[in-house]
This record gives C-alpha cells, structure tokens and sequence, in this order.
C-alpha cells in the first residue's frame, strides 16, 4: 500500500471516529448551537435598539423592519461562525488525543506507517470534520436570515463560504499545535473551557470594539482571529447596509454602522482594508503551519 492510500485510510478512520462517537459530535455541534440561541434570544433586540439608535441619530427610519432583524441575524451568525471555526476544531482533534489516552497511538506506531503520515491524517480529518460542522451551523444560520430578513447578494454567500474554508483552517492549525503537546483527558478538558470561554472576547466577536477603551480595541484588532471576524462581519453586512442606503440612509449613516458595528475596523485611526485582514490571517497560517511542521519534525525525531 502506498503512503498516499495509508494517509486516506487513516483520515477515513479518523473522520469515522469522531461521528461514530455521538457525544463527542454532539458536543462540537452544540456549542455553535448555543450560541446562536442565545444570541438570538437575549441579543437581537439589544442590537436593534443600537441600530436603531444610529438612524435616529441621522434622521433615518428604514421602511422595512426585515432589513434591520436581518442585519442583526447576519451580525449575530458572523460572531458565532467566527469563534466557533476555532472552538469546534479544539473539540473535533479530540480524536488525537483520544487515542494517545487509550494508547491506539502506540498501534499506530509499529505499524508499517510513517509519523509524519499520521500526524497528517489528524490534521487533514480535524480539517474535514469542523468544515462539516460550520457548513451545518451556516445553513442553520442562513435559514434564519431568510426566515426574518436575507439581503445578502449571491457573492457574499460564495465569499462567506471562502471565508469559512480559511478560517476552519486557522482554527485547525491552531488545535493542531495546541493539543500535539496535550495527552490526557484533563488536559484536553482544560484547553477546551478555555478557549470557548476566552476566544470570543480577545477577536471581538461578542461585542463591538466600539465598547472598548481605545487601547485595548487597537491590541484586539491586532490580533489575528479579529481579522477573521473582520472578513465575515463585512461580508455579511455589505448587502444589509446597501439596502438601507437605497432606503434613504445617508454614507455618514452607513459608515457610522460599519464602523460601530466592525463593518470597518481600526488600528491607532487607521481603517483596516478587507484585503490587509485576508492577508493578516493567511500569513498566520502559515505560520501555524510551520509550527505544526516542527512539531511534528521533533517528535517523530525523538522517537
């Protein structure tokens, strides 16, 4: 057998593994789950209020209400879309982990198949198991917005897709190199609560970095993961803002909603381009990427 068909056959054996453990799926489709109903639940009217307080402001009141629920949906599912490409992929390596606690990695090992081919597989099933997940958790999403108000044109939808299939990359790469040096349970347990508790807050996906202090709002900017909420608020606000524009809202009003509302994002005043944060979060990949690369150079060195 050659390496190209061992590596499938291990990412089929890891993809299978992690449907076939149905609390393990549950909990990684739960999360996303949660989030969206609590967004929707408690934050909706919070967020129409603000919206609607930008257009008093500028002697604006949209004809049709659809438009404003629906950019509130789009901005809530940009927010669980973008942490959850990070905290899905967390819990969806727990395969890697799981079989160094049970010790099926040590039958991997004296098996005819290279380290370095395993640890691929890991990465290449991890990949393909959280892009399932988020491609679930988007047509959930994107329902919705049609159920309460969709306004966003045919492009948008094809580059949140885009999105989506980098920003699951991020969020693999990151797991990778995160729970290579994780081997137990508790451990595993650990990092999980830590970054779905903590991830929203430092890329800025649970409130606008409109509410924060000027100084930690350019650090938070800054960072890698707020790009990539970035790219995915602009997608989905783009048709929503368009909308009202030919409604009547004025450019001040429209931008003074993209710029409150992460539309436009800012580092010390200076507007960060949409291309600037594609770049930003690929150039972090490919960081993450090397990482991984090393990590698995030494350990398969060491062993």
């Amino acid at each position: 057998m050659t390496e190209f068909k061992k590596l499938c056959a291990l990412v089929s054996r890891n993809v299978k593994c992690y449907f076939k453990d149905k609390f393990l799926f549950l909990v990684s489709l739960i999360t996303p789950m949660i989030l969206l109903v609590l967004f929707v639940t408690f934050l909706r009217s919070v967020y129409i209020q603000s919206f609607n307080s930008v257009f008093s402001a500028f002697g604006f009141t949209p004809a049709n209400n659809r438009v404003t629920e629906g950019l509130a949906g789009a901005w809530l599912l940009s927010s669980v879309l973008s942490v959850c490409s990070v905290t899905v992929a967390v819990c969806s390596n727990a395969v890697m982990v799981n079989d160094k606690t049970e010790n099926t990695i040590n039958d991997l090992r004296v098996s005819p198949v290279s380290g370095v081919t395993v640890s691929v597989a890991y990465f290449i099933a991890n990949y393909i198991v959280t892009l399932i997940v988020m491609l679930a958790v988007a047509a959930i999403g994107f329902i919705y917005l049609a159920i309460v108000g969709w306004y966003i044109p045919a492009a948008n939808v094809f580059a949140v897709f885009g999105d989506l299939l980098l920003l699951v990359l991020f969020g693999t790469l990151l797991s990778g190199v995160i729970e290579s040096f994780i081997s137990t349970q508790g451990g595993l347990s650990a990092v999980s609560t830590l970054v779905s508790s903590l991830y929203g807050f430092i890329c800025g996906a649970y409130m606008p970095l409109s509410q924060f202090a000027a100084g930690v709002r350019n650090v938070i900017t800054a960072l890698p993961g707020t790009s990539g909420v970035g790219i995915l608020r602009w997608h989905f606000m783009e048709g929503y803002i368009a909308e009202f524009g030919a409604a009547g809202l004025n450019e001040y009003g429209q931008k003074a909603l993209l710029d409150g509302f992460d539309g436009n994002m800012y580092i010390g005043g200076t507007q960060i381009p949409l291309w600037a944060m594609y770049a930003i979060i690929s150039g972090t990949c490919a960081l993450l990427l090397a990482a991984y690369i090393a990590t698995v150079a030494i350990k398969n060195r060491k062993k």
